[in-house]
């Protein structure tokens, strides 16, 4: 990668015109549309243009604020790796590298419009900078993280017809081993400072691209990206969004959940295999014109990610629950965090009693968002909105998304989309959530989500970690199971009384009913590649199924 830290000679092409090609109704010349115009997009107060592209109609619209010296010198992407290394690229460092990226794709890679290109990389520059690059070619990327197995790429890259994959080292192997199985892949193209029989150098092809290239001009229905899902409960089913739906789709979500200017530095922490980092470290951010913060981090380590904290001005943070889990063990208030002011979090349901040590150790408040693969952000608690501990806070708008046919009329009633989670709505309009459809669990006739058991078990502090089930029963039809993983401390305890002590304690917890009947202590969980729990292993285990 050293090729492409170093590139310091830069060129910039500046339009004749203003990038935004979207003409105004009550004015008769070509105006961009502005960050109201897309809010109003996504509230459906006004229509969706007939064509969008991102990069030209968003970063080239920040690009020409630098320009002119309308936004701030905050850096379009700041990333670290923790071995002094950084990169800081301004959005017109990014309009020009990316303008190269995309004659790689194009010219080098012969890719046109529509293809398919899987983009399998950690953490690392060139993520961006390809991303991006696929939009401005009109090229549908698939997000792929690293973690994935042979097996998985296999399915993924069969799936979508994928004709090119990008891949770092780490996962180079895996697919060479796959490839010939592969009839739609033509192209490889290898992200590193070595060379590989049979791939293409995207380092040494960079280097010699020309800076100057015309952005396609994309519908804004038009294909853009294709994620495919956890895999929570079957195989992932593939999740294709349009040029406008995680881009102007993210709108509300850049203002109003993560609360973003164009003065602010977020850091979200989310593989890039996952719509988040899409949604969190691109879209939403880019969209408000803040700045992007990304620590490589191969592996998450607390004092790293605190020491982070208080190293560099990150004013906003984005990250799953288990990492406020893990962090509210510290001693935070150690930590002096000078610039943070917001703090979000996703992915997972976050735990009540969590919320309440993050607040009482920083003083800031957590804003839950819950969201889904297939549409981006659908609940969430809004900056400047009451925050009710275990809620998901509020509904937003999500905006235009496209799956397989077959799939999607599954999960299609009338005007609604079904999301396949079950979640109760207070008076006041804010969701919580239950569990997934198949996770309920109906036991004497009382219908009980797992969550809840679960996050009574956390509370306790012989529990590191637990996945509830159900599990047949007789009499009741089905009860409570929970799977727990011990805390090192207590793994030498006498099961029969440490079982007895956890059902007493969800009793007084939570609603008695609810208490795990049966305890099985595990030395892990079944997961998927992106760390979410596999209840359906747990429960097909109990039902005897394959």
């Amino acid at each position: 990668m050293k090729s492409l830290f170093h590139y310091q000679t830069f060129r910039f092409i500046w339009l004749t015109k203003p990038p935004g090609r979207h003409l105004h109704k009550h004015h008769q010349l070509w105006m961009p549309l502005t960050l109201a115009d897309f809010e109003a997009i996504q509230r459906c107060e006004r229509s969706l243009p007939k064509n969008f592209n991102f990069a030209a109609d968003v970063l080239e619209q920040w690009s020409q604020k630098e320009k002119t010296g309308e936004r701030t010198a905050n850096p379009a992407l700041w990333w670290v790796n923790g071995k002094g290394e950084e990169v800081k690229w301004s959005f017109r460092e990014l309009s020009s590298l990316s303008q190269k990226a995309a004659n790689v794709l194009t010219k080098t890679c012969g890719l046109q419009r529509g293809d398919r290109v899987a983009l399998i990389l950690p953490r690392i520059p060139e993520w961006w900078l390809l991303t991006v690059a696929c939009i401005r070619t009109g090229t549908v990327f698939i997000p792929g993280t690293i973690q994935l197995t042979a097996k998985d790429i296999l399915y993924r890259l069969r799936a979508s017809k994928a004709t090119c994959v990008v891949a770092s080292e780490e996962v180079a192997a895996a697919v060479e081993s796959i490839a010939m199985e592969c009839p739609d892949l033509r192209t490889k193209v290898l992200v590193s400072s070595q060379s590989r029989n049979g791939w293409l150098s995207f380092q040494e092809l960079f280097q010699l691209a020309s800076e100057e290239h015309s952005c396609v001009e994309t519908g804004s229905e038009e294909p853009m990206a294709i994620y495919f899902t956890s895999g929570t409960t079957s195989f992932p089913k593939m999740a294709q969004h349009s040029q406008s739906s995680l881009s102007i789709g993210s709108t509300l979500c850049g203002r109003y959940w993560l609360d973003l200017k164009s003065s602010d530095i977020i850091w979200n922490v989310s593989d890039t295999g996952w719509v988040k980092a899409a949604i969190g470290s691109l879209f939403s951010s880019w969209m408000c014109g803040a700045c992007v913060f990304v620590h490589q981090m191969v592996q998450f380590d607390t004092d790293t990610f605190l020491d982070t904290l208080t190293t560099y001005p990150i004013t906003t943070l984005c990250s799953p629950p288990t990492t406020y889990r893990m962090l509210v063990q510290k001693d935070l208030k150690r930590y002096k965090f000078k610039s943070l002011r917001h703090c979000s979090t996703g992915g997972e349901p976050l735990n009540p009693e969590v919320l309440e040590q993050w607040r009482a150790q920083t003083g800031l408040e957590l804003y839950e968002g819950y969201g889904q693969t297939e549409v981006g952000i659908i609940c969430a608690n809004w900056k400047g909105q009451e925050i009710k501990p275990g809620s998901m806070g509020k509904g937003m708008l999500p905006y235009d998304v496209q799956d397989n046919p077959e799939k999607t009329t599954a999960t299609v009633r009338g005007d609604f989309y079904v999301t396949g989670d079950r979640a109760v709505m207070d008076s006041d309009g804010y969701f919580w959530f239950v569990g997934r459809a198949d996770d309920v669990i109906i036991s004497s006739g009382y219908r009980i989500g797992p969550f809840e058991v679960e996050s009574a078990l956390t509370e306790h502090p012989a529990v590191a970690e637990s996945a509830v089930v159900s599990s047949p029963d007789q009499i009741r039809g089905e009860v409570v199971k929970a799977f727990v993983v011990l805390a090192a401390p207590f793994k030498s305890y006498d099961p029969e009384k440490l079982t007895l002590e956890l059902q007493d304690h969800v009793k007084k917890t939570t609603a008695p009913y609810k208490y795990p009947r049966k305890v099985e202590f595990v030395q892990e969980l079944p997961k998927t590649v992106t760390g979410k729990i596999k209840r359906h292993v747990l429960r097909n285990q109990e039902w005897g199924r394959t």
